[in-house]
Parts: C-alpha cells; sequence; structure tokens
C-alpha cells in the first residue's frame, strides 16, 4: 500500500515497472530527495541504498525513517554523497551487484521551494545555487567571471540563444552593484530579453538553469554516475534514469547507446501521462530511459 505520508514523485508508476523489482535484491535511490521514490521502493522486499549530498534532505530522512516498520528500516540504508562517487558509496555499504539503479535528476520541489537556497527565479533570496554547501555560488560566477564566460556558461548549459546579450547585461549592472539576489539577477536576464521573445517559458529560466548545472558541475558527475552504475548492475539488472533538460537527456542517451552491457528497453523516452501533467506541471518535461545490464557483448 502506497505510503502517502511523501509526495508522490513524478511517473512513479512508470519507474516501478522499469525497475523491475526482484523480491530480495539490492537497489539504489540514487536522488533520494525528499524521499518519495525511496518510501515506494520500501514498500517491497528489497535492501536499499539512497544517496543526496543535500544537507537538506535530512527532516525528510527521518521523517522516512519513522514510517518504516523495524523489519524495513533494516533494509534501509543511507549515505549522504554526490552520486558521482556511486561506486565508492556502494561498495562502502555491500552494494554490488545489483539488480537497479535509479536517478531522477535536476533540481527538486523542494530545492525551488526555498527562495534561501538561490534556485528559483521566481523568488528571491540569495544567489547560492548549490546542492551541498561547498565550493563557488551562483553569485560568485555573475560577479567575479569576465562577460566572455559568462555568456559560454548560459549557451552551454542553459542552450540560451541570447546568451552574450544576458552576460553583457550582468557585467554592465555588476559595475555599479554587486549581484547578491536571485530576484536581482532574474531582472536583469528580463531587460536583457525583447518582449516579442518571451513566449510561454521565463526569460530567467535557461540562464538559471545553465548557472546551476555550473555551478555543480551537474553533467560530468551524471556521466561519472553512469560509469559506475553500468559496473555495479548484475547481468539482468535496471538501469532507470529521469531526466528533466535536453542536456542530460542527452547524455543517457548516448551513453546507452555507445554502452557494451547495457541495452536499451525503450527506443523513444517514457513520457508522463496527460493526465499527471495536470496534476504535476513539472512532469511535462520528464524523460525516461530504461537500460537493463547484459553482459559484455562478443
Amino acid at each position: 500500500m502506497m505510503n502517502t505520508d511523501f509526495h508522490k514523485p513524478v511517473m512513479l508508476k512508470e519507474v516501478l515497472e522499469a525497475l523491475d523489482i526482484k523480491n530480495g535484491a539490492k537497489y539504489i535511490d540514487a536522488t533520494f530527495g525528499a524521499g518519495g521514490h525511496s518510501s515506494a521502493l520500501l514498500e517491497h522486499n528489497l535492501q536499499l541504498l539512497s544517496l543526496d549530498q543535500d544537507t537538506n534532505v535530512e527532516p525528510h530522512l527521518v521523517k522516512l525513517r519513522e514510517t518504516l516498520s523495524p523489519e524495513q528500516n533494516e533494509r534501509f540504508h543511507f549515505s549522504k554523497s554526490n552520486f558521482r562517487h556511486l561506486k565508492t558509496t556502494a561498495i562502502e555499504h555491500g552494494y554490488e551487484n545489483l539488480q537497479g539503479i535509479l536517478f531522477d535528476l535536476g533540481v527538486s520541489s523542494m530545492q525551488l521551494d526555498q527562495a534561501e537556497r538561490g534556485f528559483a527565479f521566481r523568488k528571491d533570496g540569495p544567489l547560492d545555487m548549490r546542492m551541498s554547501p561547498v565550493g563557488k555560488t551562483a553569485a560568485d560566477i555573475v560577479n567575479t567571471f569576465d562577460e566572455e564566460k559568462i555568456a559560454a556558461i548560459i549557451y552551454k548549459y542553459g542552450e540560451e540563444r541570447l546568451s552574450r546579450r544576458i552576460a553583457k547585461a550582468i557585467v554592465n549592472y555588476r559595475q555599479n552593484k554587486k549581484i547578491e539576489t536571485t530576484g536581482e539577477l532574474s531582472e536583469i536576464i528580463i531587460s536583457a530579453y525583447p518582449k516579442a521573445q518571451y513566449r510561454k517559458n521565463h526569460p530567467a529560466r535557461k540562464s538559471f538553469q545553465a548557472l546551476r548545472i555550473y555551478v555543480n558541475d551537474e553533467l560530468r558527475a551524471l556521466e561519472d554516475a553512469l560509469d559506475d552504475s553500468q559496473e555495479l548492475l548484475a547481468e539482468g539488472g535496471r538501469l532507470v534514469v529521469m531526466s528533466y533538460h535536453s542536456l542530460e537527456d542527452r547524455i543517457v542517451k548516448h551513453f546507452i547507446k555507445d554502452s557494451k552491457t547495457l541495452k536499451a528497453l525503450n527506443k523513444k523516452p517514457i513520457i508522463a501521462t496527460e493526465s499527471e501533467i495536470k496534476e504535476n506541471p513539472r512532469a511535462r518535461s520528464a524523460k525516461l530511459r530504461v537500460a537493463q545490464k547484459i553482459g559484455a557483448q562478443r
């Protein structure tokens, strides 16, 4: 029976089907977040290791532990770590020869809802964007990087065609005042955008995505984690990845295609139903890819 104490993640039914859960087997939820997937997985008889580098998941972890039975708690392990260290973390906890690994990528609603985390362009807060409290913040980048490098980041990681105009507006603004909040940066980006090109998406969406990806080195972390996943899966095990933008999806697609030990189980990504999209607009951009470990091809 589904634990209703946790927010239902995107395409939960499809994710559980894709993992093809085997009785008593070992699985990894590489993106614990608010605990929705882990909670659903633990309703099955399996052993689960969940990972998350975000210190703010602690209340959700505590909440999940409280809802689990003693027997479920024994089958559940958690590690506060970035999934780019997936193999090391898995081995430390005795999680090898896995039957399934799940990634639910991108920024979570938990992070977007907290203005102080600096992820949301619609909420005013400190310009941070770090998943963990180490390294450069988004404020460091927009206030210290030169115009050309800012434009390159926004173009590469946000696929923003107006990256040069936006970078110029950022550099012009900071000559008079340091950029400190998400609200300030959002207004600067809006000022660089011709109103005719607003369309249906907020002008700051792509630039904020780009900065977040750069700050957290998300794409290289994903590549590292996918390499580790391929090694950790047992033959017949499943790799299940849900992405929310084309850069991530492209990496996952080509990784599976080029792998000598993984076989894609869906030629096209699985997408959410119209009814789910109505209930949860975030599901609109979600793409689910599934692969199975088949052993080295000769």
